[in-house]
């Protein structure tokens, strides 16, 4: 923070009048003089480290929301939607694009959400479009956005870190008798508290279902294509959904969304995050995850869990005061169809389109199993460390195609020193940082073979005489 200059004029104003405060009134709280909050305030000042530090005392004000890390999401998704063909050569220039989101942000998120709406409404015409071409009928669509993207987009815009699901998650575990193990305590809450019992049951018998609560019954059914770990989350599920009914209604209550499909969708998301955190408890989890440098394989051996379950908790460990490094986690499928995300705020993605296939992701379905780490550089400067791997699914049977998608986990260059993936990627001796953007229709990198897209943000280069080393050239 000391090496950044950070202008926050626009924020401080906004916070200044929230409080009711005059410019005087303020500069004597914070002990500088009013002329000088008034340069601050136009930005023709920066925000040293001692007057962020006062104002975080003094107004208790988030630091990294002075830092700008909502502005500069807010940056990153304004210039997609400029760079759309329809607003060709009405695309503001950066310095514009920082005053307007710095400014007025609402009305940068409200244009954000009307050209995701607008993206939304074009993709679901082409596959209609395709669907009459294809069955000589008409189809009917409701035009209101999709429930899994608005679900998805609520939960990536949020923190990992629910406080109330963590809380609720400790309760639950001190209620239990864990002398034999999780799995054997959720299974007698739910003979004890709602007389359910839990069966496992092949596959003949349970073709189409990874888990079945048969109300009849009374019987809780899990699959056996799950491996231990994925029946114990199932089970643990289960267990959320009963007995923090109440908790998850409320925490998707706060996520505004549109629809009874989205929020029927949030309501597991939230029960998914309750069970990882009883299956890997946040304070045991957090001082092993710190000892072993957050090595994943270790931490899936160590908590009898998958890859997949130790990489999203710890997204999950950012409780104030008490917190890991910040990663981020990104799931694809070969396809390159993004599946979730958390985390992953500064991290450069596109909501439409593929992302960059430089990513070590896309490499890691070429050898499952293997860990493949990279430090990466943005067009922004901005540097990270990823790893890839990829992940099972469902198990499968001799003649089934094997469910197999791909982890992408990151955290910034600045934790290097805290995470195994690092060791040998930072410092003098180690190569250059693999460049990487948003995904080829936003990237303006120029010389690289793995481009797929010709930047939208660039008029094309066509010279009959020279032809570069990426498949198109632009200005």
């Amino acid at each position: 923070m000391a090496d950044q200059k950070i202008f926050a004029g626009p924020r401080i104003r906004r916070i200044r009048s929230g409080l009711g405060l005059t410019q005087t009134a303020m500069a004597t709280e914070l002990g500088i003089s009013a002329s000088y909050l008034n340069l601050i305030e136009r930005n023709q000042r920066p925000l040293t480290v001692q007057l962020l530090l006062k104002l975080a005392s003094t107004y208790e004000i988030d630091l990294e929301g002075l830092q700008g890390t909502g502005e500069a999401n807010l940056m990153g998704q304004l210039n997609e939607a400029f760079s759309d063909p329809l607003l060709a050569g009405s695309a503001p220039d950066s310095s514009e694009l920082i005053e307007f989101t710095e400014a007025a942000p609402n009305v940068a998120g409200a244009m954000i959400k009307l050209y995701q709406g607008y993206r939304e409404s074009l993709e679901r015409l082409s596959g209609l479009s395709s669907m009459m071409a294809k069955e000589g009928s008409g189809a009917v669509l409701d035009g209101a956005r999709l429930p899994v993207d608005e679900m998805r987009q609520a939960f990536e815009q949020r923190s990992p870190y629910v406080p109330a699901i963590e809380r609720a998650a400790q309760n639950l575990l001190d209620q239990f008798d864990l002398s034999d193990g999780l799995m054997a305590a959720l299974r007698r809450w739910l003979v004890q508290e709602h007389e359910l019992t839990v069966q496992f049951l092949p596959v003949e018998t349970m073709p189409d279902w990874r888990r079945r609560f048969d109300r009849h019954s009374n019987r809780l059914m899990i699959s056996e294509r799950l491996s231990p770990a994925d029946q114990l989350q199932e089970v643990a599920v289960e267990v959320a959904l009963l007995a923090e009914k109440d908790l998850i209604d409320e925490e998707v209550g706060f996520l505004n969304l549109t629809s009874d499909e989205s929020r029927r969708l949030a309501r597991f998301e939230f029960a998914r995050l309750l069970a990882l955190a009883m299956m890997l408890p946040y304070d045991r989890f957090l001082s092993t995850a710190r000892r072993l440098r957050c090595d994943i394989n270790v931490l899936r051996s160590r908590f009898g869990v998958t890859f997949a379950q130790a990489a999203w908790r710890l997204t999950m460990l950012q409780k104030h005061g008490q917190n890991a490094v910040p990663f981020f986690v990104m799931e694809t499928d070969a396809a390159g169809n993004r599946i979730r995300r958390a985390g992953a705020n500064g991290f450069p993605t596109t909501r439409f389109g593929g992302d960059c296939p430089k990513l070590v992701v896309h490499q890691a379905f070429g050898s499952p199993g293997q860990i493949f780490a990279e430090a990466v550089i943005t067009p922004e400067d901005a540097r990270f460390v990823v790893i890839g791997r990829t992940v099972e699914g469902l198990r499968s049977g001799y003649f089934d195609r094997p469910q197999r998608t791909a982890l992408l986990v990151g955290f910034d260059i600045a934790h290097a020193a805290n995470v195994v993936y690092a060791d040998g990627l930072v410092g003098p001796s180690a190569r250059e940082p693999m460049k990487i953007g948003p995904g080829c229709r936003l990237c303006e990198r120029r010389g690289c073979i793995a481009r797929a897209y010709p930047p939208l943000t660039r008029p094309l280069g066509l010279d009959d005489m020279v032809r570069g080393v990426s498949a198109f050239d632009f200005q």
